[in-house]
């Protein structure tokens, strides 16, 4: 996902935000403590560079406060090509079918649950980054639909349903009976 490193370019400047996307390279996503971030704040503060280094690299350059929920479903998409989860067309005969008995040119694009993770990121990356929620461009209408219609699609071309998986019910302890060796039985 990181489609350029820290490490192999330094060239790239951001101009001041009012959200914090700092040009020093001192991230503000993570931690405050001085313990080693955990590999979900790593990852968090990888996908915000990415996003904000195609917003500089976007014609022309924007920043993140200007940014709108229409520049994340482009960014959205143009991550699908980098994606590795074979979706198949409607008009492709393995449409429906969770393992095809052959290949075919359907197009390799980002699985949905990745796409879901990386919203949840960028989200919480945008409030640290000082956001405001109400105009937070990971939060849209526009972008909860766009996953929605991506998880549906996803489903009907592999054949398989993304269900909300059901907790299973507790067993009522106060109901259950429990023999109990010590009471005495009438005689």
């Amino acid at each position: 996902m990181d489609l350029v490193s820290e490490s192999t370019n330094r060239s790239y400047e951001v101009a001041a935000s009012p959200i914090g996307t700092n040009t020093n390279n001192n991230h503000t996503i993570g931690n405050s403590s001085g313990s080693t971030p955990s590999r979900y704040e790593n990852q968090k503060r990888r996908d915000w560079n990415t996003f904000c280094q195609y917003l500089r690299n976007h014609r022309p350059p924007m920043s993140v406060a200007l940014c709108s929920g229409a520049h994340v479903l482009e960014f959205l998409h143009y991550l699908d090509q980098f994606g590795k989860t074979k979706v198949h067309n409607p008009t492709c005969p393995f449409f429906g079918l969770p393992n095809p008995p052959a290949p075919c040119p359907c197009p390799l694009r980002q699985a949905w649950g990745s796409l879901d993770a990386l919203i949840g990121r960028l989200r919480a990356a945008y409030d640290e980054n000082g956001g405001r929620p109400e105009t937070n461009p990971f939060g849209t209408r526009a972008v909860r639909i766009y996953l929605r219609d991506v998880r549906d699609f996803q489903a009907k071309a592999r054949g398989v349903s993304y269900e909300k998986k059901r907790k299973r019910p507790k067993p009522n302890i106060a109901n259950a009976t429990v023999p109990n060796s010590f009471t005495a039985t009438p005689t």
